[in-house]
């Protein structure tokens, strides 16, 4: 064809003139074939031949000039197809120039072939109707039926073609040619030339040699008569290019001939039919009908019929069927074409040839889907996707088939942006993909515009026509198919190779022009672009719903936006997307569809149409959507945002490939893109767009649910990143997730793999010559063969080339046809892999030889760490032969043969032994053998040459007598160091007594372990090989579960002989009885060494108890008896070392789990008093009866050496308990009595007389007698420390009846009466002790769940009394009666109510009737309802009611109120005499109870009448302006008010101005805090006029408006009298800390200041140093000043001039371990330091040892704070000592200090008798440190508070914890949360104490 010539032309010639000289250079460095090459491109009329191999350099490139000045004056064509093929065929020809040459070049059809212009212009350029494959015969039917299927393809592609973007032409499509897998040989049923003209077919070729690629219209010639398929991604164009390829044959084009009938089958239709069908009937039904009558039809078919080979049938979408095609291995007969037949079997009678053989088929489908093709298809090609310039060329076209204005200057914009983001870039290689990345990228840069924009009318018009186009093209390059992509190398490359073509077309990639505008647009930021698939995917989306009605008229475009408007349209889209999913479903007919929904989605463009046939032929209408990810995207959608979709439903789909595609995988149409959708959709960005979605289709509290959502998707994740189950296409498509979710923190712990790679062929065949490729790969560290099929043949090929995998690590030939001869030519291979560590060789046939010659290389195999040699049809030589290898193969670890079917030897690697560690001995396993005599004989002999073995296990073996003797005999000769393991090789008792003789028979022997009950088990342990010193020598026999009888007994210690070295005997399990126990006591003479003998279950009866019982008076050494059970359970003897005659052990006798009748008392304890040392008797968990406890108690007085006596959970009766008491008086070393019935229940004693003892006796039923009987053995017996009565119910009658004998009771600490019942009634009788007993110094009652009665005592006369009373459900009457009681009580001065349900007047009513009564008491009441306006009225009632009230206040929900005393009373009756109008209350307040300002209207008549109220405090309410105005009225009338606090959070600026006038008028006050105000310039200048008169001020947490916060500064200077300064959390810029700072100076009288958390701009060191006056100061507290060292080290300096310091705190600053020890160097000089906090600091081990040094000296410290600093276990040891000393510490906080062993600091709590609150959480510490502080709070009385949360403890320290509540009545609260206890622990815990809290709260 001739070929015009144009402008590009001349620019193509230009550019090579240009660059003629550097592609001379490139050509002069490329390969001899290269350059022939393209020298063979010059027409042989013009071509030079040249010899190189004899020519100088000079005449080559002489040559190449020539060639290149030939191609300056070529034709244009000649000339691109010369540099094409140069570009491609050329190496290092730099980026800038090959994009330049490319750009003008374009892109070859034909690459590396030599096409010549001379053949170029020699092809025919006739009209395609001189082209036809063959003469058009006669018009007949088949011809007519022809004609109209021509008709209707060029119908159909008229209709496809108006719609592209870019033409399609089949020699520009690229099709990389693939192996074709044919299962059986098919017969060449190609056409001849007779039926196809002119054409030759092409010759069948082996695919996987072919070029890299080829045009599909090269690829398609040569496919007549065959089975072709073509692959290509979803997306990839696969159903257009059918479509393309029918039209073509219409056209008497491509590689179909047009006499032959094209029959396009689409397999989305094809799965729709369910009914069998014939030939005819698919074709003339579900194809094309004819437009005759029957006898048509029957002429079409015939013709079919007798002519197969002029038919071509095009069956589209193969992973679109529903049904799997079956496949024939061999040659079948033919299918009867007029059958009906399911539509699967009739495909499949096509591909295999049973119908129509020889037609051709060509098939399409998706990658994965080959495989059920496999030997099937002639020919398979894969679609190659676009490369970079196709794809922007298809973006230019994109935008200027647009045509509106706007998109004039849109195209380079929109290719920059395809550049930069490599999911848009990836995508766009697919031609279904691209077109939807052009609409995103439009959509994109159109909303990029200025908002204000108003779009033109050609702009709508054409956006309106170009919706349906849109649409329609991607339908059409797609037609339901779908892939997403992500970035890859290429796409990089691509990205920058298209960048150059549009720099050098003149594109800015930085900056755009709009030619709508005439002004630049910047590019969209990263931000805007998106950065992942699944944002692509939502902007894509949001591209085409903006093309809908905008709902709200807003100008907010963005996608977020854009869904929300549409979400309910999205919630329905979705959900119909979802059931797509569900159902395998892509195809929806129009009934399914809700039809708003089908015209939103048609008119938006997210739905394609496309017309489909019914059962009986009938076209309907049904839609899909315009790609497949895009339905998985809105499935994922759906998932992200719909509670319809459970937890368990997203788990089952997000499921990750565990392997690559095989046969057996289960089809799907879908292109597993869900689960990658699902985690984008979990990232935060898409968050607000999910909820916006969300609102339709949930409920209230969507967003938490889509947040939960999204967490639960990042933790599937989470659990993948860390398991160790990933295989290799899980791992890829796990980061692709993880990429998609954005999280930098799951990105780090995605599982990398090891370098290298390896292969496991299974049972694939394979050629040999296939191993000489494998050694091509550098890096196989491991390769499997498992198939029969692979034998000694294969293993001497395998072994010419194993030392060529240089990094083989490990190799499996198992399961093979292995030899002798084979195993020879492995072995002598193996020799040459110096990395080989594992080798494989079982199941195969190596026998006896096959293994020696295995083993025989094991000395040259030097990093061999296993080798599995089972299954080898070998005897046992070849384990003998092995054996002795381990003598000369010095590396043999372990030897390991499981009878003949495992074996295996293991190696150790002497690289991996340090110099100093000892080499290991080897371990041989030889187990499930049978061994003769001779056979054992001849065992026996290899293992005495073999070096030193750790373990010999010869176990299984089920050896007779004489073999077991014949290795006894044999075995001195074994050089064994740890054990022999003989289990199932002895059987009888005659079989133990020969084992047993070498305890004394073979020195190295240390223990026996024999037992002859199932299983059998054997074990010989031995001294280590080493010998030892004859004093150390320790010997173990343990005979358990052997079946021993008496006899036997004495046989074994026959056969022992001398030896008397045992130290440990276990006998447990046999059948001694009392008489075996008996002999066994009688032997205990001869046994001087022994340490312990374990004698359970032997059927000892109470006879053998006393036995031993008597045994252990008898025998000095015998130390500790211990049976539970009758010794069923447990019967052990301890014994100690040799004991001089001087020093006795204290000996123990326990008999637990027992039944005790009262005679088995008096004999086993008759028998236990004549033992001297008897130091505990344990009964516990056993029953006894009162008539023996009276026995054991007769007998307690003569233990003279009895510590303990236990007997928990032995004591059923209360009578029997309260018998036991009665020791207390029987005996008068009793300590402690601790009964609890079912509990722990102790009886301690003193080595001498007790002077005071304690009685706890709770959990029974005290009756009135054994009442009486108790309170008689308490009068009488000792001084009692405490007395715990708690849970008796005693109820009201039986305490009434204990309080009465209280005064005779001898108690010296407290009486604990909780939990017994009590009520009302009650209360008052425990109350009246106050009055009745003057030693009576406190009560504490609560009636509720609490049930808390304590009475508390003090030894001193005239000590203050207090009461408190709580939860009680107290009436009016009952009130009135306690005040009553209370008025006979002139010692009270505290009254606590808390709880009560106390209403307002009867408060009121109490109060009045106290204070005619009482003076000098504080009384406080908890009430809920105590708050706001009511605590306004009850305070205004109180006072009304009472005149002597001297303070009044409410603390948030609490009154207090304390009356005047005696001597007040007359002071204040003298001030006011002539005044009687007004009141004497001195304090007031309302603090934290929610008051308002206006509530406080009440108060001002009474305040009014207050003159001598020295003290008012409203803080922390809310006053505002109200609050001011009452102030501004009151305070005037107030002459002697000296303090105001209203401390509040308010923000208003007024309010601060209005009380600041209100403070001129109160002259007197000198205390004020104004903290939580706006101050303004005003009410500063207001401030500044009462400030010098202040003798304290506070004003923390306040914001001040201009220069206010300045002015007061200034002002305090001036406050010479300023005693204490609070300006916490203030914002000072330089200029107010320098001015601060003089104000420091001025003012020495501070003596507290408080600056916590001032931000002072660095300017701290300067206030420091302003400091140096202040040297009153008493409290200083300067937390959060980030001090460091410089900071110190100015405040060391100032603590030497404090010497009246009483409290610092330096919290939150950086003070390290270095400044924390010069701080306390300094702190020494500060005497009365009371309080010390460096909490959240930097200390460490530095700075506690020197607390160990400082703070003995400072006594006074009461709290101490350390908490979150950074100690160690020796710092907290430094830290105990110093509290040690601390005995005034009442408060210490060690949280979170860094070390769990804080054991020594809880121990260190014994010292201080005044500790009340101690703080440990948040330290990891275990149940020691919670034992430890059990065992102290018993000697800490005033312990009101632990913190143990966020520790370690379990249930074992919470068990010692409540223990120890039972003696700490004062302790009120013990907190652990966040322990090793479980919910259902922690409930079962506070049940029986509720003092334990497990909550955060």
């Amino acid at each position: 064809m001739d070929e015009e010539v144009g402008p590009e032309d001349d620019n193509l010639h230009d550019i090579l003139a240009q660059e003629s000289s550097e592609l001379l250079q490139i050509l002069q460095n490329q390969s001899l074939e290269v350059i022939m090459q393209l020298s063979r491109m010059v027409p042989s009329g013009e071509r030079w031949n040249i010899d190189y191999g004899a020519s100088s350099a000079s005449a080559k490139t002489e040559h190449i000039c020539a060639v290149l000045e030939y191609f300056r004056s070529a034709s244009a064509a000649h000339c691109r197809s010369f540099l094409q093929s140069m570009c491609l065929l050329c190496e290092n020809i730099p980026m800038r120039l090959e994009s330049r040459l490319m750009s003008v070049a374009g892109y070859a059809n034909n690459v590396g072939e030599s096409s010549r212009p001379d053949e170029t212009d020699e092809k025919s350029s006739s009209p395609p109707s001189e082209q036809q494959l063959v003469k058009r015969p006669r018009i007949d039917y088949w011809e007519q039926y022809i004609a109209t299927v021509m008709g209707s393809l060029q119908r159909r592609w008229k209709r496809l073609n108006e719609l592209l973007v870019k033409e399609v032409r089949l020699d520009n499509v690229w099709v990389s040619p693939r192996t074709a897998n044919r299962g059986r040989d098919r017969p060449d049923q190609t056409p001849g030339s007779t039926d196809r003209g002119s054409r030759t077919p092409e010759p069948d070729v082996d695919y996987g040699s072919m070029e890299g690629r080829v045009t599909l219209e090269t690829f398609l010639q040569g496919c007549a008569g065959k089975v072709t398929v073509l692959l290509g991604r979803a997306g990839s164009g696969k159903t257009l290019l059918m479509s393309c390829l029918g039209q073509q044959w219409a056209c008497g084009l491509g590689p179909i001939p047009s006499s032959s009938l094209f029959v396009l089958l689409e397999f989305r239709q094809l799965g729709l039919l369910t009914c069998p069908l014939s030939l005819s009937e698919l074709l003339f039904r579900h194809y094309l009908p004819p437009t005759g009558g029957d006898d048509e039809k029957q002429a079409i078919v015939d013709y079919v019929l007798s002519n197969p080979e002029q038919s071509c049938w095009v069956l589209d979408g193969y992973d679109e069927f529903h049904s799997k095609l079956s496949k024939q291995e061999a040659q079948k007969e033919l299918l009867d074409p007029k059958n009906p037949l399911p539509v699967a079997d009739l495909i499949s009678g096509l591909l295999n040839g049973q119908l129509l053989p020889g037609c051709t088929v060509m098939v399409t489908c998706r990658v994965r889907d080959v495989m059920d093709l496999e030997g099937i298809s002639d020919k398979v090609g894969l679609l190659l996707g676009w490369e970079c310039r196709e794809i922007m060329e298809y973006v230019h076209n994109f935008f200027e088939v647009k045509g509106h204005s706007a998109c004039r200057g849109l195209g380079k914009q929109a290719a920059d942006l395809l550049l930069s983001n490599q999911h848009l870039l990836a995508m766009s290689s697919l031609p279904a993909l691209c077109n939807i990345c052009c609409i995103c990228l439009e959509h994109l840069l159109l909303e990029e515009r200025d908002p204000g924009m108003a779009r033109t009318p050609d702009e709508r018009r054409s956006e309106a026509r170009i919706t349906a186009r849109d649409r329609e093209v991607t339908g059409v390059q797609l037609q339901g198919g779908g892939g997403g992509g992500g970035g890859s190398e290429s796409s990089r490359r691509w990205s920058h190779e298209a960048r150059r073509d549009l720099e050098g077309r003149g594109g800015s990639v930085d900056t755009m022009m709009d030619v709508t505008n005439g002004r630049a647009q910047l590019p969209l930021t990263q931000s805007q672009i998106p950065s992942t698939l699944t944002q692509v995917y939502l902007t894509v989306l949001g591209a085409f719903l903006s093309r809908g009605p905008d709902k709200g008229g807003r100008n907010d475009k963005s996608v977020a936006s854009t869904l929300s408007q549409f979400r309910s349209e999205l919630c329905e889209l979705s959900q119909l997307a979802w059931k797509g999913l569900e159902d395998s479903k892509i195809l929806f007919m129009e009934g399914e569809i809700p039809r708003h929904v089908l015209e939103f989605s048609t008119r938006t463009g997210l739905f394609s149409q496309v017309e489909v046939r019914c059962e009986d032929g009938m076209t309907v209408n049904s839609y899909f959507f315009i790609h497949l990810t895009l339905q998985e995207f809105l499935g994922a959608v759906r998932i992200m945002t719909s509670q319809d979709v459970s937890d368990k439903q997203l788990k089952q789909r997000f499921s990750l490939k565990t392997r690559w595609t095989t046969k057996s995988d289960q089809r799907t149409v879908f292109t597993d893109s869900l689960h990658q959708f699902v985690c984008g959709l979990a990232s935060p960005q898409c968050t607000k767009t999910l909820v916006h979605i969300a609102r339709t289709s949930s409920g209230a509290g969507i967003q938490t649910w889509v947040k939960k959502r999204q967490a639960l998707v990042l933790k599937l994740l989470q659990h993948l990143c860390h398991s160790n189950t990933l295989t290799g296409p899980k791992v890829l498509e796990l980061c692709h997730c993880v990429q998609e979710t954005q999280d930098q923190q799951l990105a780090k712990q995605v599982v990398v793999g090891d370098t290298g790679i390896g292969l496991d062929f299974g049972a694939c065949s394979m050629d040999l010559e296939c191993l000489d490729i494998l050694t091509r790969c550098q890096y196989i560290h491991y390769l499997c063969f498992r198939s029969r099929k692979y034998g000694d043949l294969f293993a001497e090929k395998l072994s010419t080339v194993l030392s060529k995998f240089t990094s083989l690590r490990k190799l499996e030939f198992c399961g093979a046809s292995l030899t002798a001869a084979g195993a020879a030519s492995l072995a002598s291979a193996l020799q040459d892999c110096p990395n080989i560590t594992e080798v494989n060789l079982s199941d195969n046939n190596l026998k006896d030889e096959g293994i020696e010659n295995i083993a025989n290389v094991f000395t040259k195999l030097p990093r061999l760490v296993r080798i599995m040699l089972g299954r080898n049809n070998c005897s046992q030589k070849a384990v003998e032969h092995l054996i002795r290898k381990t003598s000369s193969c010095g590396n043999i670890l372990q030897i390991h043969a499981d009878g003949l079917k495992e074996v295996t030897v293991t190696f150790f690697q002497n690289s991996g032994l340090s110099s100093n560690q000892i080499k290991p001995d080897t371990t041989i396993s030889l187990l499930n053998q049978k061994w003769s005599k001779p056979e054992m004989q001849e065992l026996a002999g290899s293992l005495a040459c073999c070096p030193a073995l750790s373990v010999l296990d010869l176990s299984g073996g089920q050896w007779d007598f004489e073999t077991l003797k014949t290795f006894t005999q044999f075995l001195p000769k074994l050089n064994i160091t740890k054990k022999i393991i003989l289990n199932e090789s002895c059987s009888s008792v005659e079989g133990l007594v020969i084992l047993t003789a070498l305890l004394s028979d073979c020195p190295a022997v240390m223990e026996l372990h024999v037992r002859l009950q199932s299983p059998v088990q054997v074990s010989v342990f031995f001294a280590g090989g080493r010998e030892q010193p004859v004093n150390k020598i320790s010997k173990t026999l343990c005979l358990s579960c052997c079946g021993l009888l008496p006899a036997d007994l004495e046989r074994v210690w026959q056969s022992l002989g001398a030896s008397s070295d045992l130290t440990l005997i276990d006998l447990s399990s046999n059948c001694l009885d009392n008489k075996g126990l008996k002999k066994l006591l009688e032997l205990l003479p001869r046994l001087p060494s022994i340490r312990e003998i374990n004698a359970s279950n032997n059927r000892i009866s109470m006879v053998g108890v006393g036995m031993l019982a008597g045994a252990l008076c008898s025998h000095s050494n015998l130390t500790h008896i211990h049976i539970s059970d009758g010794g069923r359970e447990k019967l052990t003897l301890m014994f100690s070392p040799d004991i001089s005659a001087d020093k006795q052990q204290l000996k123990i006798f326990r008999l637990n789990n027992s039944s005790l009748q009262p005679s088995d008392i008096n004999t086993l304890c008759r028998r236990l008093v004549q033992c001297h040392n008897l130091s505990e008797l344990d009964f516990s968990h056993s029953s006894l009866s009162d008539k023996a406890i009276e026995n054991l108690l007769k007998v307690l007085p003569k233990m003279k050496s009895l510590q303990r006596l236990n007997v928990s959970h032995s004591i059923s009766t209360t009578s029997g308990a309260v018998t036991l008491v009665g020791c207390l008086k029987g005996s008068q070393r009793v300590k402690s009595v601790e009964l609890r019935p079912q509990f722990e229940s102790l009886i301690h004693f003193e080595s001498v007389k007790a002077e005071q003892a304690s009685c706890s006796f709770a959990g029974f039923t005290l009756k009135a007698d054994d009442c009486e009987k108790l309170l008689s053995v308490l009068q009488q017996g000792p001084k009692l420390s405490y007395l715990d009565l708690t849970s008796n119910q005693l109820e009201d009658e039986g305490v009434k009846h204990f309080l009465d004998s209280l005064p005779k009771l001898k108690v010296i600490s407290y009486v604990n009466l909780s939990s017994n019942n009590l009520t009302q009634q009650g209360l008052f009788d425990v109350i009246n002790t106050l009055c009745v007993c003057d030693n009576v110094t406190g009560v504490e009652i609560s009636l509720g769940e609490e049930q808390r009665c304590l009475i508390w005592f003090a030894q001193d006369e005239g000590c203050e009394k207090t009461l408190s009373v709580r939860g009680c459900s107290l009436e009016h009457d009952h009130l009135a009666r306690l005040a009553e009681l209370v008025s006979h009580c002139p010692s009270l001065t505290k009254l606590d109510f808390r709880k009560n349900y106390l209403k307002s007047n009867w408060i009121v009513d109490f109060v009045k009737i106290l204070s005619s009564s009482q003076s000098g008491l504080s009384v406080s009441i908890e009430e809920c309802w105590i708050r706001s306006k009511e605590a306004v009225s009850l305070l205004c009632l109180c006072l009304e009611t009472c005149s002597n009230i001297h303070t009044l206040r409410v603390h948030h929900n609490t009154l207090y109120l304390t009356l005047m005393k005696a001597a007040e009373l007359t002071t204040a009756s003298d001030d006011s005499a002539h005044l009687t109008q007004f009141m004497a209350t001195r304090n007031m307040g309302l603090v934290d109870c929610t008051v308002e300002g206006y509530q406080l209207e009440p108060l001002k008549d009474i305040i009014q009448r207050c003159p001598l109220l020295t003290e008012l405090d409203f803080s922390h309410n809310h006053l505002g302006i109200f609050g001011a105005e009452f102030l501004s009225t009151v305070l005037p009338t107030l002459p002697n008010l000296t303090s105001l606090s209203i401390g509040s959070k308010e923000t208003r600026a007024v309010v601060a101005e209005k009380i600041s006038e209100s403070l001129l008028q109160a002259a007197a006050i000198q205390s004020l805090n104004l903290s939580g105000y706006v101050i303004s310039d005003t009410a500063a200048q207001s401030l500044t006029r009462t400030l010098p008169r202040l003798r304290s001020l506070n004003l923390s947490l306040c914001v001040w408006t201009g220069d206010g916060g300045l002015q007061l500064i200034k002002a305090l200077g001036e406050c010479v009298g300023l005693d204490s300064l609070c300006l916490d959390s203030w914002q000072l810029s330089e200029e107010h800390s320098v001015s601060l700072a003089h104000t420091l100076r001025s003012v020495n009288s501070i003596h507290v200041l408080k600056l916590n958390k001032v931000v002072t701009a660095d300017c701290g060191l300067m206030l420091l140093t302003a400091m140096e006056g202040l040297t009153q100061m008493e409290e200083i507290e300067l937390e959060g000043w980030r001090l460091g060292e410089r900071g110190v080290d100015q405040l060391t300096r100032l603590l030497l001039l404090w010497k009246d310091l009483r409290r610092i705190s330096l919290s939150k600053n950086l003070i390290n371990d270095q400044s924390g020890e010069k701080l306390l160097v300094a702190l020494k000089c500060c005497c009365h330091l009371e309080e010390l906090n460096l909490s959240s600091n930097q200390l460490g081990d530095l700075t506690a040892a020197r607390m160990a040094i400082v703070l003995p000296s400072l006594t006074h410290i009461t709290v101490l704070d350390i908490s979150e600093n950074h100690i160690s276990h020796e710092g907290s040891v430094s830290i105990s000592k110093a509290i040690t000393s601390l005995k005034n510490l009442t408060k210490m906080n060690l949280t979170s200090v860094g070390t769990p062993e804080l054991c020594a600091v809880a121990a260190s709590l014994v010292n201080c008798p005044l500790i009340q609150d101690v703080r440990l959480g948040w330290n990891s510490c275990e149940d020691k440190v919670a034992e430890e502080l059990a065992r102290v709070l018993p000697l800490c009385p005033k312990m009101t508070s632990i913190d143990l949360e966020s520790n370690s403890v379990s249930v074992s320290g919470a068990e010692a914890l409540v223990r120890a509540l039972q003696s700490c009545p004062a302790l009120q609260l013990i907190r652990l949360w966040r322990n090793k206890i479980s919910s259902s622990e922690a409930q079962r815990f506070s049940l029986r104490d509720r003092r334990l809290n497990f909550s955060s709260i």
